[in-house]
């Protein structure tokens, strides 16, 4: 017995008690506090949980890449030197490191490639996209293998099929479809570990991409500074939660900024620069007014809107003020260069690598703000907020 109760009893009261009455103390951390019960304890600070350390943790404090810190904990091993091997395992025991079983079953795996799925190739947003992916893979010892949805649902469900029945260890995809590519994306993240970037569906697999509310805000907020009061907008509502998200936000924040936006000038189109000029003719033609500035998705919506307008003697941005949105590397040599929204796809991709390999415990839907580049295409009308 110890203070009246058996040994590791708790000294708190037993259960369905009141607390313990206290005579002496102030129950302040580290003071011993008596009880009417006889009991005597002292109040503890339950420590923070630390964080659960990473294979990059192992990799800094062993002064080693991450590839060779991979291949010391597990397949590869005899491809580095024993010192070395050595070394590393001695520093993840240190540091309590335990190997993730997603990280583990890419280790393990015989292919050493991880497929990436993207809707098309033709739109450069998603070869920076998946440079920056191969760079991040690449960093781990890792293959790439990339394959063209061609904005075809189907294709893509046939794509995942082959990838997934063992010719990947892990899968990047940016889903096609909100809807329509959840059944096959379903199926493959129960066969691989498989990680959403850009875009996603409504699953339990993560999720990576840019904050697209803030995106558009912080758009709006650089034409409402120059005088913008009627907007259209050139998207591809219905294909992906981006744009739908994209186009939400547009019009709760042009309502809050008191800019114009009737759903006649919402007008949805494919991302290609063809479609934005078809687009824009329709606008102009519908109306006869020229908005005083069309908001683009992307970057290729802003290049075919630009064109349009051009096409029909209107300048921009003297006459009609123009954005864009991702910052591909075509949005500076368009003449007049591009304001857009730039998404820092190097960190979208870091962190979506990271989770598919288990550095990252992260999950459901991560968002990365982007940031403003302001071009040509946008200017200073007099009177606006900051002259």
């Amino acid at each position: 017995m110890e203070n009246g109760h058996p040994p590791g009893a708790s000294t708190d009261g037993d259960e369905g008690t009141s607390p313990p009455t206290v005579l002496s103390g102030t129950g302040e951390i580290g003071e011993p506090v008596r009880t009417a019960q006889g009991a005597t304890y002292t109040r503890t600070m339950t420590p923070e949980p630390t964080p659960r350390p990473r294979l990059v943790d192992v990799a800094r404090e062993a002064g080693v890449s991450v590839a060779t810190a991979s291949r010391a904990l597990g397949k590869g091993s005899e491809l580095i030197r024993a010192d070395t091997r050595d070394h590393v395992r001695q520093v993840a025991r240190r540091l309590g490191y335990r190997v993730n079983p997603v990280a583990r079953s890419l280790r393990l795996s015989t292919t050493g490639h991880i497929g990436m799925v993207v809707p098309s190739i033709g739109n450069p947003f998603f070869m920076e996209l998946v440079a920056q992916v191969e760079h991040c893979l690449a960093e781990r010892g890792l293959n790439l293998l990339l394959a063209d949805a061609r904005m075809s649902v189907a294709h893509e469900d046939h794509l995942l099929r082959s990838l997934e029945s063992g010719a990947v260890d892990g899968l990047v995809v940016a889903p096609c479809h909100e809807t329509y590519s959840t059944p096959a994306l379903e199926r493959a993240a129960a066969h691989v570990p498989t990680v959403q970037l850009d875009r996603g569906v409504q699953l339990d697999v993560p999720m990576v991409g840019v904050d697209d509310p803030h995106g558009i805000r912080t758009l709006l907020d650089h034409l409402a500074e120059r005088g913008v009061e009627r907007i259209a907008l050139l998207s591809n509502t219905g294909s992906n939660v981006s744009s739908v998200t994209r186009v939400r936000a547009a019009r709760a924040v042009a309502e809050e900024l008191g800019m114009r936006l009737d759903p006649d000038d919402i007008i949805e189109c494919s991302f290609s620069v063809d479609e934005a000029g078809a687009a824009v003719n329709r606008v102009l033609d519908r109306s006869g007014a020229v908005p005083d500035a069309f908001l683009c998705l992307n970057d290729l919506l802003a290049i075919g809107a630009i064109t349009a307008l051009r096409g029909r003697g209107i300048a921009v941005p003297e006459r009609v003020q123009v954005t864009g949105f991702d910052d591909i590397q075509f949005a500076a040599l368009m003449r007049p260069t591009i304001t857009t929204l730039h998404q820092p796809l190097d960190a979208i991709a870091d962190r979506g690598v990271s989770i598919l390999m288990g550095d990252d415990d992260s999950t459901g839907r991560i968002h990365i703000e982007g940031t403003l580049v302001e071009r040509e295409s946008t200017r200073r009308r007099p009177g606006a907020v900051g002259e």
